[in-house]
This record gives structure tokens, C-alpha cells and sequence, in this order.
């Protein structure tokens, strides 16, 4: 599509590329790639981007104001993060060199007790903020590295990372559980009185996880059913773990619509309704917002 931006939304994690072509808050184009991306050198970087902005009339001069991966010690430039309590915008941009792209970075956010770090949530979280002023509670992220952010005057007071996502990839695909699990589809009444088992028992979680092998083996347990306790155990788990993050506060969960289903329906059996917010509008709002801090800190003063 050939289309003339104002300026390119960028949002680059570890499986994907994407870029919106931007003009007046709005998105006129989106281009994708989902690519393995040669990150070992910078020309890597900017090769991939050269070939997802393709079609578009960008100069050397459009800005480009990116999140995610691009701005950590593996990716474009290694952008210092900032140390919660912080807004999640808790400054513009960073430039990060280039010889094609006038690039500037979303930093990430750091925290030190216990150890943790985030890149792109923080854009996500700071969209949600924009189309929400005045908003307190805790944010879920689910994804393979899903957070918890809690928020409280417009800052990120803490945060906490579980790799619930990624164990339910491993098991699924590298262990003894893959022909117990290997189905997309779930059964939903299996998956909530696994929920309640993992969150009453969260200790027993290893235990649990070698059943549904056995259950298989010894009853042919229908793959739906093991992909639902896989997914019960990982979930319950975690919201037991999470549970000071969660409980007795607004909640707000900001995803796929895939990502975010299970997490909304296991914390409905606990009776702690969340809102939803699907991941790509609140990306392009908080990248508005670092656009339009970026655009004022340059824009000379009369």
C-alpha cells in the first residue's frame, strides 16, 4: 500500500514486528511480519525494518518511535530502564542510532526487590492510562512472560513477571505431557475446577502436572480435557502467587482475545471481575503518547 505517514508506530518483541503508518492519532496502514529477525548485528535490525515498511513513503527524516525488545541489551540499542515507582512514559524517546531511520525508543521499566524487567508492557500500560485518566488498580499482561502491574496515580508501583505461558509451551511441546495436551480446544468445567485445586494447592503444582501423563496412559483422558488441566494448574498457580496483586481491587487485563480468555474466566471463579482491553489499540495509544512527548521535547519554542 503506498501511503505517506507522519510519523511510524513501531511495536517489536521476540516473535514479531509491527508497524503502523501514522497520521493525526490514527493508524492509515499496518504492516507485519512475524520473520526470525537477525538480531546478532544493527544492519539485521534495520534490514527487517526496511522490508516491513516497504510500500510506504517513509524519508530518512519520518519518525519512527518504537517499544518492545528493540530497546534491550539484545536488541537495537540497550535503553537504560527506569526504576519503578515511575510513570510508565517516565520520559520520551531515546535516539538510537541508525543510518536509514530517525528511530527513538520507549525505555523499559526495572525493579529491583524482587528482580524483574519489562519492555513494551509499559506502552501498552501507558495507552491504557491515556484512555483511562485517573485509573487505580493492577494490570494483567498475559503472554508467554505475563505480568502484574500494579497502578496507583498515574505510576507503576510494582510489578511481577510468571512464566506461565512459557511452561505451558515447553510441557506442551518438549515433555511427556505432548500427546496428553496436543489439542488448541479446552474443556472450559475442567478448567475451572482445576483453577480452584491449583489455587488451594498451589505446592502441589509439580505433582499435579505428571497426572494428567497418567491420566492418559491409564484412562485415555481426552485431550481436552488434559490441555484444559494444563492450562488450570499453570493459571491457578499463578493467580495464587499473584493474589496480593489481584484481590479486592480493580482489575484490567491487556491482551489477545485468545491470551486474555483464560485469565478473565479463572479469576471469574474467584469472583473478581476484570476489564478487558485488547492489546493493539492500547499499543497504538501509549505510542501516540511517546510520539506526542517526543514531538513537543523537539518542536523549537516560539
Amino acid at each position: 500500500m503506498n501511503v505517506t505517514p507522519d510519523w511510524i508506530a513501531l511495536d517489536w518483541d521476540s516473535n514479531s514486528l509491527c508497524a503502523w503508518a501514522m497520521a493525526e492519532g490514527r493508524a492509515l496502514a499496518k504492516a507485519h511480519s512475524s520473520d526470525e529477525i537477525d538480531g546478532s548485528t544493527r544492519d539485521g535490525f534495520e534490514l527487517a525494518l526496511t522490508a516491513v515498511l516497504d510500500g510506504w513513503q517513509v524519508s530518512q527524516q519520518t519518525p519512527v518511535i518504537a517499544c518492545g525488545l528493540l530497546g534491550s541489551s539484545g536488541g537495537w540499542i540497550d535503553v537504560p530502564r527506569h526504576a519503578v515507582p515511575c510513570p510508565p512514559l517516565a520520559q520520551g524517546p531515546v535516539p538510537a542510532p541508525s543510518a536509514h531511520f530517525n528511530l527513538h525508543v520507549v525505555a523499559g521499566l526495572r525493579q529491583t526487590t524482587p528482580s524483574d524487567i519489562m519492555h513494551g508492557e509499559e506502552t501498552r500500560i501507558a495507552g491504557f492510562l491515556a484512555l483511562n485518566p485517573e485509573w487505580d488498580g493492577v494490570i494483567c499482561l498475559p503472554g508467554a512472560h505475563t505480568k502484574w502491574a500494579q497502578i496507583s496515580a498515574g505510576e507503576v508501583v510494582s510489578f511481577q513477571t510468571y512464566m506461565s505461558g512459557t511452561l505451558a509451551s515447553l510441557l506442551a511441546a518438549h515433555s511427556v505431557l505432548r500427546p496428553s495436551v496436543a489439542s488448541e480446544d479446552w474443556d472450559q468445567g475442567t478448567f475451572d475446577t482445576t483453577v480452584e485445586e491449583a489455587l488451594s494447592k498451589p505446592e502441589k503444582l509439580a505433582a499435579r502436572l505428571f497426572t494428567l501423563h497418567a491420566d492418559q496412559l491409564l484412562d485415555d483422558a481426552p485431550v481436552e480435557v488434559g490441555r484444559a488441566r494444563l492450562t488450570g494448574l499453570l493459571i491457578g498457580a499463578e493467580l495464587a502467587a499473584a493474589r496480593p496483586y489481584w484481590l479486592g481491587t480493580n482489575i484490567a487485563i491487556i491482551g489477545t482475545d485468545a491470551a486474555a480468555a483464560p485469565y478473565v474466566r479463572a479469576l471469574q471463579t474467584q469472583g473478581a471481575p476484570a476489564t478487558v482491553a485488547n492489546a493493539e489499540p492500547m499499543t497504538l495509544a501509549g505510542l501516540n503518547a511517546a510520539y506526542r512527548r517526543w514531538k513537543d521535547e523537539n518542536t523549537p519554542s516560539a
